[in-house]
């Protein structure tokens, strides 16, 4: 899967998620390091990236969006050191992947896997 990491995100872990596969991309790196989220988002839906990041910002965007695209993992964990990083979401990819293929805000937290289908908005 592509990804693209945020800024909030350390470049580190685009060498330790490619070791497992994926071809990522940093924020900082294209381009984006001063962009809004709704640009990140942007670039994210053109090159069919699933964002990384910390920021709440990207699930309450594409809630109201109404999208289906692109998919965000939000890490909500304490230890965000990249080893940390790549250990919760290698763990949860089994559970997470298909949904982010398919279109999903994906919320990683210390002790809970949330996932929510995208589009959101206009559901009852």
């Amino acid at each position: 899967m592509k990804l693209l990491l945020n800024m909030n995100v350390p470049r580190t872990l685009i060498m330790l998620l490619a070791a497992h596969g994926h071809v990522c991309r940093h924020a900082g790196d294209i381009g984006l390091a001063q962009a809004s989220d709704v640009a990140v988002l942007e670039a994210a839906r053109g090159s069919q990236e699933a964002i990384i990041t910390h920021d709440l910002d990207y699930g309450h965007l594409l809630a109201f969006s109404g999208e289906s695209a692109p998919s965000v993992v939000i890490l909500r964990v304490r230890n965000t050191h990249p080893d940390h990083l790549l250990t919760t979401i290698t763990r949860a990819w089994p559970e997470i992947a298909g949904s982010l293929n398919d279109g999903a805000v994906v919320i990683l937290e210390d002790a809970a896997i949330r996932i929510r289908r995208l589009p959101i908005a206009g559901e009852d």
